[in-house]
């Protein structure tokens, strides 16, 4: 089918208590691990293509794998700017037919970013395009804890920034870390809680997912978590499948077949995580959503169901 927005998917998501995979796609055998996965696990799904991914393809060439892959399933999938680095890189994804954009202005003074998120939010929304922007900053491995404490969101700012920009999904840090080799990370779902409160009709996203453990992402779901990044965890899979399928088979020279392994270890990385995300199940034969959502709230540990 076409691409799709994130709005209807991460709305369904918020409802439903589940959350869409955004994985991030690097090369045509990512794309076609995640998107078969997705089909065959009857989820929508969000490819994410990232400014590395840029530099390394060309934003034509990121984009078309993308648009191919839809075109040939029936479940929805949308294609998204992951991490945006500018006003400037925003416009050029809305012109190449992306449908959903994200401005990572984290690093800048809060007054800054929502001067940019507005902007990109207003032009974006005139072509009908759903943009995701960032509050706090979810830091890289080798941070410690004071300092991703320090960096997590804060409610009262997550309340004035989506009403000052119009934003339609907020990033926020609340104790995730990028490319964190191992889960260990635990969310901070108290400090979540309060920012879920702060702006109910939101959906909210978790960057950095790989590190986090899958008690601490179930229990996100509960509180806003509607969109749940991925890039580590299949990165790893597809290249140690890849690495161990050249030394098994060190004469073979044919690129395919070292590539599919690695494409074959993604797609099961992937179908992992969409049932931990309970988006399983939720489209139809006919590539719509179920209704009403084919999931609900899970109780928190320790509380009565």
């Amino acid at each position: 089918m076409p691409l799709v927005t994130t709005k209807q998917m991460l709305k369904a998501a918020l409802e439903g208590h589940f959350a869409v995979g955004a994985f991030n796609a690097n090369n045509m055998e990512m794309v076609q691990a995640i998107v078969e996965a997705a089909t065959e696990e009857r989820a929508p799904v969000i490819l994410q293509v990232s400014q590395g991914a840029i530099r390394y393809a060309g934003l034509s060439f990121a984009a078309g794998i993308v648009k191919i892959a839809a075109a040939n399933t029936d479940v929805p999938v949308a294609l998204h700017l992951d991490h945006g680095t500018d006003f400037d890189q925003n416009v050029l994804c809305l012109r190449e037919g992306f449908t959903s954009l994200m401005f990572d202005g984290s690093s800048l003074p809060l007054e800054e970013n929502i001067a940019i998120s507005k902007r990109i939010c207003e032009i974006a929304h005139i072509c009908g395009i759903p943009v995701e922007t960032e509050l706090g900053k979810v830091l890289k491995r080798g941070a410690t804890p004071e300092e991703i404490e320090d960096a997590m969101a804060k409610p009262e700012d997550a309340k004035r920034f989506i009403a000052e920009t119009g934003a339609d999904s907020l990033a926020v840090a609340i104790g995730s870390v990028h490319a964190l080799l191992s889960q260990g990370a635990g969310l901070d779902i108290e400090r979540l809680k309060a920012i879920h409160a702060a702006i109910p009709e939101t959906p909210l996203v978790l960057h950095g997912s790989s590190g986090v453990l899958e008690e601490s992402i179930v229990e996100a779901m509960n509180y806003g978590i509607a969109k749940i990044n991925v890039a580590t965890y299949l990165s790893q899979a597809f290249t140690f499948a890849m690495f161990d399928h050249l030394k098994a088979h060190p004469d073979d020279e044919d690129p395919r077949k070292h590539l599919a392994a690695g494409r074959e270890a993604a797609k099961e990385r992937v179908r992992e995580k969409i049932r931990l995300f309970r988006s399983n199940g939720t489209i139809t034969s006919s590539g719509s959503f179920k209704s009403p959502p084919t999931h609900h709230r899970v109780a928190d540990i320790g509380e009565p169901e």
